[in-house]
């Protein structure tokens, strides 16, 4: 089971040259970033783990801008969004972003994806939440045509585009792993339908083991082989991972604090004990 690390990369907290540079040396296998465009001053979407927004929401680099910087000081570190925010970015741009970065990485990044949960962020980019998965299923095809094709054309309901050029063409084939986040269940029908892995977050859903299994049983209704599972927010402990490998995840991403240096390289280094477990 490969292990790495997220971290809400702040204009406060430790660079993301500084914390790539540190996990690929300690022996990290990915980092991924967070997105959130902006946080609305009116907010009243309730906080999905409960209590107050905490501070780095509001204060979030761009993931692909900090993941190109992250890509440019390490060679092996993989590089994910943990997730891009789909249904608040325009796919045209979006693909020639995620192509752009995979090359200019030696095809080491990671599509985390998600459709959000702040209605009054994607509001605010002209979403409605009640529309947002079929959105976001129909701009991840489009991209996908634009990533897979010389001349490019997607034809939906609410993704529309005639024939286009566009390059860089991603450096993995035939793209990205495209990888699902979120824990309920049109999350994980997008999972078997169209993505190259689902990504859950550690506690959410609360029956993990019969979730992978319903995932793969979806997967295999639609004609597809099982896929891969990552869990995000894994506590830093030898038996929690152990737990994780024997339900079949293949990727388990600790949290590390959006803080200063110091203290995310302390955290590093005791997370770092758990690769040789």
């Amino acid at each position: 089971m490969d292990i790495g690390v997220s971290i809400f990369v702040t204009d406060e907290s430790i660079g993301v040259v500084e914390v790539a540079r540190a996990a690929e040396e300690r022996g990290f296998e990915s980092i991924f970033l967070p997105e959130h465009t902006h946080i609305p001053v009116a907010r009243r979407t309730p906080y999905p783990a409960g209590g107050d927004l905490p501070r780095q929401y509001t204060r979030s680099v761009d993931p692909f801008v900090a993941l190109a910087a992250a890509g440019a000081v390490t060679s092996r570190l993989k590089l994910g969004t943990g997730v891009c925010l789909v249904v608040e970015r325009d796919p045209i741009v979006l693909a020639k972003e995620v192509a752009t970065l995979d090359r200019v990485s030696g095809g080491r990044f990671l599509f985390g994806i998600g459709a959000g949960w702040n209605r009054e962020e994607m509001a605010n980019h002209g979403t409605s939440s009640a529309t947002r998965w079929k959105l976001m299923r129909e701009r991840v095809e489009a991209m996908v045509a634009i990533w897979t094709h010389d001349e490019a054309e997607y034809h939906g309901e609410m993704v529309d585009f005639e024939p286009i050029w566009s390059w860089p063409k991603p450096a993995q084939q035939p793209h990205p792993p495209v990888i699902i986040g979120g824990a309920g269940d049109r999350a994980l029908e997008a999972a078997a339908r169209y993505g190259d892995g689902w990504s859950p977050i550690m506690g959410r859903p609360d029956n993990l083991a019969g979730r992978i299994k319903q995932l793969h049983d979806r997967a295999a209704e639609l004609g597809r082989g099982p896929l891969p599972v990552g869990v995000m927010g894994v506590p830093g402990d030898a038996r929690t991972l152990d737990d994780l490998e024997a339900l079949g995840v293949s990727r388990a991403v600790l949290s590390l604090p959006s803080a200063g240096d110091a203290e995310v390289l302390r955290t590093l280094d005791d997370f770092a004990t758990l690769l040789s477990r």
